[in-house]
Parts: structure tokens; sequence; C-alpha cells
């Protein structure tokens, strides 16, 4: 029987690859998505679809009633999606008040449940700037917490900690994945709108391997 691992799945480009990269490595995958009153909510119904075409068990955790205790972010608020790279100060309005450690509680509690003792989630070089609950030493101290906090101890595993956007990109191709089947653009319209901090990560890396995004852009 296959090891059970429950990977935190947002639909992302990111979290796709860190969700295929479990099942290449033979686990039985549990993934769990989380509605917290994102305005990129389209990525939940990516990645639905996604979980359906791999016939792997999907739990969507509505946690909108929080946001009450999460304010401040322009993912959540009526604020604009600001426009730019990840480097620029404006870029921290996208940072939803302990986002990660809200969201590897569940998913640390739903291993337990599982009797799973793996989560993967996707923190990766890029984000360390701007996110500081994507950084090594916060996955560290989490991982810490995370085999203690229960009678089973649960590892979290990060693949792409240390890696670039681009590296993320050419993991998931060498995977032979269609990124078409992600969502990354922070505002949830029909099209990307490929002036996010989002978009401009996601389309340097597609260019850095020479490559051609799938998705659909407004401009």
């Amino acid at each position: 029987m296959s090891e059970k691992a429950v990977v935190v799945y947002s639909g992302g480009m990111d979290s796709f690859t860190v969700l295929n990269t479990a099942i290449q490595e033979g686990l039985e995958v549990y993934a769990l998505s989380f509605n917290y009153g994102q305005k990129h909510s389209k990525e939940l119904i990516v990645a639905a679809e996604v979980c359906k075409n791999l016939n792997i068990p999907h739990k969507v955790v509505d946690i909108t009633a929080i946001n009450s205790l999460m304010a401040g972010s322009s993912l959540t608020s009526d604020s604009d999606i600001p426009e730019g790279h990840y480097e620029n100060e404006s870029m921290k309005s996208t940072v939803v008040p302990n986002r990660n450690m809200v969201l590897l509680s569940m998913a640390i509690a739903y291993a337990v449940s599982l009797e799973s003792g793996k989560v993967y989630y996707g923190a990766h070089s890029g984000d360390h700037h701007i996110y500081p609950d994507c950084r090594p030493e916060f996955v560290d101290a989490m991982n810490a917490v995370s085999k203690i906090a229960n009678y089973q101890s649960v590892e979290i595993v990060t693949p792409f900690l240390h890696a670039s956007k681009g590296e993320i990109l050419q993991a998931g191709l060498a995977m032979n994945l269609d990124y078409a089947n992600s969502w990354t653009c922070y505002n949830g319209r029909e099209k990307s709108c490929g002036k996010c901090g989002a978009c401009n990560e996601r389309l340097e890396a597609f260019a850095e391997l020479g490559k051609t995004d799938p998705l659909a852009y407004e401009a």
C-alpha cells in the first residue's frame, strides 16, 4: 500500500507542480484546497478539474468566515490588486495575515486523520522576499511544531523551497505537465491580467525557458 500524503493545492502553477511531484513519487495523494475569500477563486475551479481528471480525492474547505480576522490584504478586500513585480513594495498588500500557518495547521489535522505522515506545499524562493510564511525559517519552525503537535508526527515537505519559478516550471515540463491546467493571476477574470505580481513572475519563468505560456492574457 502506498504512503499517504496531503497536498495543499491552490490550483496555481507551483502547487500544480507539487501535486504531480507527489504523485510521481508514488504517494497516495489527497488534495486539499481552501476558499478563504480570495478574488482569484477561479483557481479552485481549475484545481477541482485537475483532481477529477487525475482521479484523486479533493477537499475544498470554506474558511471565509475567518476573513474578519485576516483583514488587510488586497487579495480578499475591496482594494485593487497592485500591478508590477514582486520586488515592488506595493506587493506587500497581497499578504494575507498568517495564511500559511492557518492552512498548514488544517492540512496537518487532515493528515493525522488520514494517518498520513506528510503534508506537501509549494513554497519557493521567489516568494521569500514578499511572503514571510514562505521563507525557510518559517517552514523549519512549522515542521518542528508539526512533528510534536499530535501523537502522530507529520512532516511538512516543500520540494521547491529553494527553487526559482523557472526551476519549478522546468521540473513540471520534465513531467510533461500542461500548465493550461493551472491558474496564477490574482484577478479571477476570464483571462489572466498579465500585470499583477503573480502574472509577471509566471511570464518571466516561461520566458526564461524560451517557452510560451498556454494561458490567455488580457495584455
